[in-house]
């Protein structure tokens, strides 16, 4: 099984935004990302959304599906929204985010303590 190495996706974003020498700030604008999210990113801080890494790759002219490597199996739960009203799939969405968000700090905390 595949997931998203948060590792490639900061050197990818690093290095092709340096090749094209494109400032974070310019990256900001074209991207509608916020600099400092940029900056956060590039220090694997942050974990954009998935429109916002659309985004980040049509910009710096990479594919996502290389920002995936190989790991082990990681068990989510669907939920089915098309049953939910707008407001109970803007919470569930939200409390996804979250957990992706907790998940992405946890991990971090294991890379620092395993440096």
């Amino acid at each position: 099984m595949k997931r998203l190495s948060q590792e490639k996706m900061v050197d990818i974003v690093k290095s092709l935004r340096k090749s094209k020498e494109l400032t974070q700030e310019q990256l900001s604008v074209e991207t509608g990302i916020n600099r400092q999210m940029i900056g956060r990113l590039e220090k694997c801080e942050y974990m954009p959304s998935i429109p916002q890494l659309e985004k980040l790759a049509e910009v710096l002219g990479f594919s996502v599906p290389d920002l995936f490597v190989e790991n082990e199996p990681t068990v989510y739960t669907a939920y089915r929204s098309s049953s939910m009203s707008k407001e109970e799939k803007a919470g569930a969405d939200h409390m996804f985010e979250m957990m992706m968000a907790s998940k992405q700090q946890l991990l971090l905390r294991k890379a620092m303590l395993n440096e």
